[in-house]
């Protein structure tokens, strides 16, 4: 029997239970057996075939040689190959040779094939999908970092790029290397750590370092490669978001500016969208009477008077507003929370101009007062019996009914008509315009009788008032007022003609008396001149007695007359009698400093100032210097002599020009009451003269009415007294008051404050003892321990460590012109080794423009140290702008007096934002003083006030409270 056949059943069976295809060979290679899954890789039954004629024809010549060294050998062989299946489809293949056992008579192999045309689709698509990723990892905007164990394994081109490196540089080196500093590294792992093995991603957004050591904003995502195993590593994707940071920085501070602006907004604000209230400001608020939170998502309809006038606004605005434009209204009436109405001008535009779903600005401001008074001023024009219009550029604006009454013109006929046709000819017109011009452009009034021309060409007499509509600036306009004065006009004109006649008639009565009397006149007229002569000779020796020579009032001794006179009359009558004695402050200075000529003319213009505010019964005396007396009769009260002397202040605060210069003085002046206050002229004389006194010590400027606790020249002459020793017992000290920057709220300089510190008394404020110090010139050796102690106090900062700031000390204005003062700076600034630029003098406005080019030869030299000038108090005093920018100086003080009330008064808003404008224009900084609030601080910022001086900040402090708010020197 053939052993083959004998053997191929059980092989054949044996071959079934392989999972896999499989076939047996006989030792010449042809395929005695095969199981099903060989005959489906095949599509055919290879039984009977050649094996090698199954291989593909570009493998069969490697495939034959492998098989044929597998049936000869004893061995197992494994190759890889390509069998031909039916169709002459290939089918990749892996072939596993076992040759037959001993057992087995026959030569021959079991072969497996394994189908490895998947495996190698998978190796393919592996192969492209990893070449696809790198791709997209080199291309990446973003950078990607593959770390483990704290070290960088691998990166991107964008990574390295944004990090400055180059790729080899990265990678294998510590991820230290990429944080600002280790504790930052160490901080930012403990963070991440945790959350990455728990397979949750993590998002950081943080300072990194490049290879520069600069340092740039990056957003990283991290993910842990395997949660378990930390060894594993980390994948992270970084962000440059610089950028964006500061992008989102600029969008936060812009949207912080615009919240600020709404919230202290005057007029109301509000964003609609879809007939309901999204936002508003705090002003639209309170307009209505909500909180801005009541309001937020109201129905808009709520603040009109019905739904109707809802709809029928909404009609109107709608259209305008789809089509892109601005809606106005110049007035509207809305209805608050509590049902009362108000009227309101109404501003709005679409948010989205292209889209109409993006919601509305609405602005809303409150014009119920000024309609009101727009009202009332209609209906005063209208009804005014007189005749007013309105000009501008030579042609009529406006006019009331009375005007149209008056000219014969219908209606508003004479809108635009050419002020030259109210006026019989072209000459006349001119001829007015001459008169008039020099007035109104000053912002005088004007007025005067003139011939006017009707409509109808006839003519008649009118008085004429005109002034400008804005004093500020005159070419905005010009009221004009007509009276119809024709009948008046006639009236005096037959007056005159019946004057005449009688002139005539007396004229001749006169010219015969003259002739009958022309015998006596030469003998009488000899005995009249002597008679004329001896008595001017009395009347001149009379007024030398009893007047002052220079000002030609009352002297001391017809004082004493008339005071005695007026105290009898009012212990008759029972009336008050005020007696006020009156001293010019600081007027040694003038007289000192300009001379005496200058001084005596001075006096001359106070005198006739003095006669002019007082009342006609009163009497105005000299008692010699720059003392004066005033004796008030018959007056009611305190209060009424008090009017008295408030217009003697007022009539002395107005400057005096004189010899070329502008000069101030202020009066101090001491009233006391007969009888309350004594019943004899020398106690009366002794009692004003103390209230006198009393009113220096207070300040100067002012008056006081005496008490009897009053004993102001002795406190005067003790005050002194203690003043000349204080400053060689070392009395004096120096208090500081902070100057800070409106931008940044941060200190910018100190303000230096002189305080005496009195035995047996306590801290003296300046005002109390400057100005005796300034009267008696022992402000020249103060005002130099001040520079000299200032800069100590500075220079002694700086040792301990702390950063200087610049020091602003003020100079009197004795002080500034006196001789020694620049010598003086000079040796202080070498003695002390100051830096210049860390001190800086004010001088008031006043000091300032009294001398002219003295002072900027003084400005000029301290200039030239380096020294910083400001102008102290300004706004107070009158500048001349020609001096003002010729001036050396960097900076300008608003008083403190246009800043109290800056909150409530438009007139101080006003001067204080045309201050800045000057200053800007200038280019000079300017520090606001006495800031007290918030308020007072929000509106001087926003109006560009650079720096800001009060006690919302910090009252005065002594030095070393002052060094708490100095920075520590780097």
């Amino acid at each position: 029997m053939n052993p083959v056949s004998t053997n191929v059943a059980p092989i054949a069976e044996a071959l079934q239970l392989i999972g896999m295809p499989a076939c047996a060979c006989d030792g010449d290679g042809i395929v005695m057996a095969a199981n099903a899954e060989l005959e489906a890789l095949l599509a055919r039954d290879p039984r009977g075939m050649v094996l090698e004629q199954l291989f593909a024809r570009h493998v069969r010549n490697d495939s034959a040689a492998a098989l044929a060294a597998a049936l000869a050998g004893a061995e197992t062989a494994v190759w890889d190959s390509c069998m031909v299946a039916a169709g002459g489809r290939y089918a990749a293949v892996q072939l596993t040779a076992k040759p037959f056992p001993a057992p087995v008579a026959q030569a021959g192999a079991t072969i497996l094939f394994q189908d490895i045309g998947a495996a190698q689709r998978d190796q393919r698509a592996l192969r492209k999908a990893l070449l696809e990723q790198r791709a997209i990892l080199e291309n990446a905007a973003v950078g990607i970092i593959f770390s483990k164990h704290d070290r960088v394994q691998e990166c991107n081109l964008r990574a390295a790029e944004m990090f400055g490196y180059a790729r080899d540089e990265m990678e294998g080196r510590p991820t230290l290397m990429l944080y600002p500093d280790e504790a930052q590294f160490d901080g930012l792992r403990g963070q991440w750590m945790p959350v990455l093995n728990q397979g949750r991603s993590v998002t950081l957004e943080t300072p990194m370092k490049r290879g520069d050591g600069a340092l740039f904003w990056c957003r990283a995502h991290g993910r842990a490669v395997d949660p378990a195993d930390e060894s594993a590593g980390m994948v992270w994707i970084v962000e440059d978001i610089s950028e964006q940071r500061a992008a989102a920085e600029a969008t936060r501070k812009v949207l912080l500016e615009q919240k600020a602006i709404l919230d202290n907004a005057s007029d109301g604000i509000l964003f609609s969208k879809n007939r309901h209230i999204l936002s508003c400001n705090p002003r639209f608020a309170s307009m209505f009477g909500y909180t801005p939170g009541e309001m937020t998502g109201m129905y808009a309809g709520a603040v009109f008077p019905s739904e109707a006038v809802y709809e029928k606004f909404g009609g109107e605005a709608g259209p305008v507003l789809a089509s892109g434009r601005p809606f106005e209204k110049k007035e509207f009436r809305f209805q608050r929370k509590d049902g009362s109405l108000f009227w309101c001008r109404v501003r709005a535009k679409a948010v989205d101009q292209e889209h109409n779903d993006g919601g509305t600005i609405w602005i809303l401001e409150d014009v119920t007062l000024s309609r009101q008074t727009q009202m009332e001023t209609e209906a005063l024009m209208n009804n005014a019996s007189i005749s007013i219009l309105f000009t501008r550029q030579r042609t009529i604006t406006r006019h009331n009914r009375g005007f149209a009454e008056m000219f014969r013109y219908d209606g508003d006929e004479a809108i635009g008509l050419a002020c030259e046709a109210l006026y019989p000819s072209p000459a006349a017109y001119d001829e007015l315009s001459a008169q008039a011009a020099p007035a109104l452009s000053a912002a005088r009034p004007f007025q005067t009788e003139i011939e006017l021309r009707r409509k109808d060409g006839s003519t008649f007499w009118a008085q004429l008032i005109a002034y400008v509509v804005n004093p500020e600036s005159p070419e905005q306009g010009t009221i004009w007022i007509a009276e119809d004065r024709t009948e008046h006009k006639a009236a005096e004109e037959s007056l005159l003609q019946a004057a005449d006649s009688v002139r005539r008639a007396r004229d001749e009565l006169e010219v015969r008396v003259l002739e009958r009397t022309a015998e006596l006149a030469g003998a009488n007229a000899m005995l009249q001149g002597e008679i004329v002569e001896r008595r001017q000779v009395e009347a001149r020796v009379h007024h030398m007695a009893y007047h002052d020579s220079l000002t030609g009032l009352p002297n001391r001794a017809l004082l004493a007359d008339r005071l005695e006179r007026a105290v009898l009359n009012a212990q008759r009558t029972g009336r008050l009698l005020a007696v006020m004695f009156l001293d010019l402050d600081r007027f040694k200075t003038i007289n000192d400093s300009l001379g005496h000529v200058t001084g005596d003319a001075l006096l001359k213009e106070v005198a006739g100032r003095l006669c002019r505010a007082v009342r006609a019964s009163d009497t105005v005396a000299r008692l010699g210097g720059d003392e004066f007396v005033v004796l008030a009769p018959h007056i009611r009260d305190g209060d009424e002599a008090a009017q008295v002397a408030q217009k003697i202040i007022d009539a002395l605060a107005l400057p005096f020009p004189l010899d070329g210069h502008t000069l101030h003085i202020t009066p101090s002046i001491g009233i006391c009451i007969c009888p309350d206050d004594g019943q004899d002229v020398e106690t009366l004389m002794r009692h004003a003269d103390a209230a006198m006194y009393h009113a220096k010590a207070a300040g100067r400027n002012n008056y006081q009415f005496f008490t009897q606790k009053m004993n102001a020249a002795a406190s005067c002459f003790e005050l002194e007294s203690s003043l000349r020793s204080a400053l060689a017992h070392n009395e004096f000290e120096l208090h500081f008051q902070p100057i800070i920057d409106t931008g940044t709220r941060r200190l910018h300089s100190l303000e230096v404050l002189l305080r005496w510190r009195r035995p047996g008394v306590g801290l003296v404020g300046p005002d109390k003892f400057i100005p005796i110090l300034e009267e008696n010139g022992l402000i020249v050796p103060v005002g130099e321990w001040v520079i000299r102690r200032a800069c100590e106090q500075s220079m002694e900062w700086k040792r301990q460590g702390l950063k200087p700031v610049p020091l602003a000390v003020n100079l009197s204005p004795r002080q500034f012109m006196h001789s020694g003062l620049v010598p003086a700076i000079r040796r202080i600034l070498i003695d002390t080794g100051i830096d210049p630029a860390l001190l800086e003098f004010e001088i008031t406005e006043t000091a300032l423009m009294q001398h002219g080019e003295q002072t900027l030869d003084i400005l000029g030299q301290i200039n030239a140290m380096g020294i910083r000038l400001s102008i102290d108090d300004f706004g107070t005093g009158y500048s001349s702008l020609a001096y003002l920018k010729r001036f050396p100086v960097k900076k300008i003080k608003i008083d403190r007096a246009f800043i109290k009330d800056l909150e409530r008064s438009a007139e101080d808003r006003a001067i204080v934002a045309a201050i800045i404008a000057l200053s800007d224009s200038l280019q000079l900084s300017v520090v606001a003083e006495g800031v007290e609030t918030e308020g007072h601080y929000a509106l001087l910022r926003n109006g560009g006030c650079q720096f800001a001086q009060g006690y919302l900040f910090s009252q005065p402090v002594p030095g070393a409270n002052a060094a708490n708010l100095l920075e520590r020197l780097p």
